[in-house]
């Protein structure tokens, strides 16, 4: 099995969005075909909603390609910057 790891920027991307960025879908449409054929899974169940928000940690499954979703590092490292600033009171 073909296995993908895809870093997501910001909380979450589409699924339609993460098919076509893979190159597993080649248009948003081949991507809304394949989900409503239900051919994707997300996390081993069936998925059928092309507009859902996936996120970091969550596993897509297409036609023996496992993508994994991780967190954008540039978006971690400004949470932290973020704690780390001092805070008025």
């Amino acid at each position: 099995m073909r296995e993908i790891d895809f870093e997501i920027r910001g909380e979450h991307i589409t699924l339609d969005a993460l098919l076509k960025a893979t190159g597993l879908a080649p248009s948003g449409g081949g991507a809304k075909v394949l989900v409503a054929t239900g051919k994707v899974q997300v996390d081993g169940q069936m998925e059928t909603q092309r507009g859902r928000k996936l996120r970091a940690g969550q596993v897509v499954a297409l036609a023996g390609t496992r993508v994994r979703l991780a967190g954008s590092t540039a978006a971690s490292d400004a949470a932290l910057a973020a704690d780390a600033e001092p805070k008025n009171k």
